[in-house]
């Protein structure tokens, strides 16, 4: 079976790498703006089932054509999430599965013209959101009655690698950190609905400290919208807390609050000596030089997934926490595999006929939760369970 995938960046190469390795795939086809660093990537990697094409995804007949000229069986969309609800589409009008890392949004109104046309959506199969809602809708099996239910990820430099007053290095598009540092978010505290506001999320007072074996403390900020997962997950009123939050090394929030608050992330852009520049824009650009992982450093991708209530009439709780490393020798970042390495894996599964169902699909009820922990097993990608 062949395999294409849309958008060859840090993510996407461990999607390559992945799917290079699985006995299901014949080729794969490696798509970007321009072929030229796909087939760069493609030769000093050793690749063998994989070649390069260029594909404009913001051009519609020349996305369904090449999704057409593939002969894929899944279409792997590692692109901007501003571009996933163009691929969704033409995957679908060319009958073909369709996985992505980012969050649904949109996507989610193609359902019914995807049940239609048997044909399979996956959105939200990276690493948050991804491994955090199989590892959530595991965790409130266990529970009878659900009291609350907290996730945080986060993406950092080892300690050994924080050599730069953010703690921080960049294993994600570093635009696209920045604009979740002002996306508003919703939690669910003693029972009452909270937002906050973009501008708000490093307020002190909503920032928290977590301890992490192995790792110590982090701060924990809000990170989008938790309380729609509510009636994905089936939680009724006798939930109480629920919150997604980001994790950091100490002093990251207390270090952005200001600048927020002054407009530094703003998008609108500002005239500097006759240029029309946008803050956030302008940090872009001034730090993601500045952010970067010499060969030899490693990251660090952390998750947890805390749920408590009852069962059988006891108070029960349910903790799990995933911890994996820059893999040194392929040098793929641990963020690279957690989110790579996971949205292939949904591929592999949508090839093999273990998701088959029509329509969009959630990672909370559609994708076989202890499957998913072999396979990362499998990858070197470990979980440890609590209770």
């Amino acid at each position: 079976m062949k395999a294409l995938v849309l958008g060859i960046g840090l993510q996407g190469k461990a999607v390559l790498h992945d799917l290079e390795r699985s006995p299901l795939v014949d080729e794969i086809v490696a798509a970007d703006l321009e072929a030229g660093p796909v087939e760069n990537h493609i030769r000093k990697g050793g690749l063998r089932k994989t070649r390069a094409v260029a594909v404009d995804a913001s051009d519609p007949s020349g996305l369904r054509d090449a999704i057409r000229r593939s002969g894929a069986r899944v279409v792997v969309c590692m692109l901007p999430p501003s571009l996933g609800l163009a691929v969704a589409r033409a995957a679908v009008d060319e009958g073909v599965a369709f996985v992505s890392t980012s969050y649904a949004g949109p996507i989610a109104d193609l359902d019914a013209d995807a049940r239609e046309r048997g044909v399979t959506v996956l959105p939200e199969m990276g690493f948050d959101p991804g491994i955090d809602l199989v590892l959530a809708a595991l965790a409130l099996g266990e529970l009878d009655r659900v009291v609350g239910l907290r996730s945080y990820g986060g993406g950092l430099p080892e300690p050994t690698a924080c050599d730069n007053p953010l703690k921080y290095k960049i294993t994600w598009t570093f635009e696209g950190v920045l604009r979740a540092y002002t996306r508003p978010a919703r939690l669910l505290e003693d029972g009452r609905e909270t937002r906050i506001p973009g501008t708000e999320l490093f307020r002190p007072d909503h920032v928290h400290t977590l301890a992490i074996p192995g790792l110590g403390a982090m701060e924990a900020f809000p990170n989008g919208d938790a309380v729609r997962y509510a009636e994905a997950f089936g939680l009724g009123p006798e939930l109480q807390h629920m919150g997604r939050y980001a994790l950091r090394w100490p002093g990251h929030s207390a270090f952005w609050y200001p600048l927020v608050r002054l407009g530094f992330l703003d998008e609108d852009p500002v005239e500097v000596d006759g240029a029309l520049v946008s803050p956030r824009r302008f940090l872009v650009e001034h730090l993601t030089p500045r952010l970067q992982f010499r060969p030899d450093e490693r990251d660090v991708a952390v998750l947890r997934v805390h749920a408590w209530g009852e069962r059988e009439g006891r108070k029960h709780e349910v903790v799990y926490d995933l911890i994996d490393y820059r893999d040194l020798d392929t040098g793929l970042f641990a963020m690279n595999r957690t989110v790579g390495y996971t949205a292939s894996i949904a591929a592999q599964m949508v090839m093999a006929g273990e998701i088959s169902r029509a329509g969009v699909l959630s990672p909370v009820r559609d994708v076989p939760g202890h499957r998913l922990l072999e396979e990362l097993r499998a990858r070197g990608i470990h979980v440890v369970r609590r209770t």
